[in-house]
């Protein structure tokens, strides 16, 4: 019986498609990439904000169109949206026919068999042996994703995230290792570290942050090239773990840190840890302690009660800290959330207009850094080529997979044909917007690091 998956949402939930996929392989589905061929269609949905709530509706419409254009049977709601609207997709959505929360992905081969039997149908047998991989990946194949954690305590004032997944729980490190073994096993050679929040790590299992050690044992498993980080909030990033980063050479020299704002009144109205002395204090130090590190944040514009002022504070923080990797979201309006009730809320056209303004504020200065790393050379992963333009599109340790941007390097058939995992070391020799342009200077076919970027 075949099989077709959607994962939705962030790379935390494509972590979540893969285990899943997984036991189904193992059940004796197979795994299809056509949708019109499949006889089940799983969709792991996200309802973080509004929009990813509306892609999600509109996917299972599109999916259920199947059940009469294609051999579709039943078409399975798994993740978010399949926890906090459960009810609703019962009443409104008659087109799913199981569901999946994000707690009960374990029993997902045996939701849909109890429907299919209850159908006619007769589901497969397979059984799991105890050597089945946890995960089977589906995507690129040479940077995966290790999600060290589910759920968070923080309780950000907008976020729905702890009514959904739970509270934190980090994953035992035996575990991480072992999947991290694997993975480096099928031929990975970047694994980046997610979670809702990184730099807990540990706390709950073991009585305190085991980050450190665990980026540490990592950093052991032969194979791997780059490790990377995620998700780590300013306030957890404390002495140890920047030095791990410097001195582990595996790790890239990259930081996602979350901020969300500048403004020490938003910032108490989102239910933020710290304020923006500490978030300025926190880069100061890793810029000192690694002064090559890329630092990538996120931002939220059109917070309920942001005034003039505080987004003026917002773009004044962001030219003066100059990040070198920025992402900037609207505020959704999140139900059953905090900040759904506060007074201020702002309009539509106002939080785009922040966020557009932010967002060419950030454009010129990633186009300006951008021009100083002319004449550097730097290692790269390839991840193609484009044959019509003779260059093949590569990522340097600055630059996370789907979110950064790319280097493009030039065709060269004398170095021999590079495949999709290959490192080299790159010679910048100019810029295209937010993108490196470069030439070959040496294929890396022996085990490389992160360390001297």
């Amino acid at each position: 019986m075949k099989i077709h998956f959607v994962s939705l949402g962030c790379d935390k939930n494509l972590v979540d498609s893969e285990r899943m996929i997984a036991r189904c392989i193992s059940s004796g589905y197979e795994l299809t990439d056509d949708p019109e061929e499949a006889e089940v269609i799983v969709i792991n949905s996200c309802c973080f904000i509004d929009s990813a709530k509306e892609e999600s509706i509109n996917e299972i419409l599109s999916m259920a169109e199947y059940k009469e254009q294609g051999k579709l049977k039943c078409l399975c709601l798994a993740g978010c949206m399949a926890k906090r609207y459960a009810e609703e997709v019962k009443v409104s959505l008659p087109e799913v026919d199981v569901t999946v929360d994000v707690n009960d992905f374990d029993e997902i081969v045996s939701r849909i068999g109890v429907f299919l039997e209850s159908e006619g149908m007769k589901a497969p047998a397979g059984e799991s042996e105890e050597d089945e991989p946890s995960r089977l990946i589906v995507t690129a194949g040479h940077y995966e994703y290790l999600k060290i954690a589910e759920g968070c305590n923080k309780r950000c004032t907008y976020c729905a995230i702890p009514d959904i997944r739970g509270s934190y729980k980090s994953v035992p490190m035996i575990k991480l290792l072992n999947e991290a073994v694997y993975l480096a096993g099928q031929g990975v050679k970047e694994l980046i570290l997610v979670a809702q929040e990184t730099s807990c790590y540990g706390v709950d299992l073991y009585g305190e942050k085991k980050l450190g050690e665990l980026l540490h044992r990592l950093c052991e498993i032969e194979g791997l090239r780059w490790i990377r980080l995620m998700y780590c909030y300013p306030e957890e990033i404390d002495d140890e773990l920047i030095e791990t980063i410097k001195s582990e050479k595996k790790i890239c020299h990259y930081l996602d840190i979350p901020i969300q704002h500048a403004s020490d009144e938003i910032l108490r109205r989102m239910g933020r840890r710290c304020d923006s002395a500490k978030i300025r204090e926190v880069i100061e130090k890793l810029r000192k302690e690694i002064p090559d590190i890329a630092i990538r944040t996120s931002l939220i514009a059109g917070f309920p009660g942001e005034s003039e002022e505080d987004f003026n504070t917002l773009k004044a923080f962001v030219r003066e800290i100059r990040f070198d990797r920025l992402g900037c979201f609207t505020y959704s309006r999140e139900e059953g959330t905090p900040a759904a009730g506060f007074d201020g809320q702002l309009s539509d056209r106002v939080k785009g207009e922040r966020r557009d303004t932010l967002m060419e504020l950030q454009q010129e200065i990633a186009f300006e850094d951008a021009a100083k790393f002319v004449g550097q050379e730097l290692e790269v992963l390839i991840e193609g080529k484009l044959p019509e333009d003779r260059v093949y599109v590569g990522r340097t340790y600055r630059d996370a997979p789907d979110v950064d941007g790319y280097i493009f390097l030039d065709y060269a058939e004398t170095k021999g044909e590079l495949m999709t995992g290959d490192m080299v070391t790159a010679l910048v020799t100019g810029t295209h917007q937010y993108d490196l342009v470069g030439e070959i200077l040496k294929v890396n076919r022996s085990t490389a690091t992160a360390g001297d970027n």
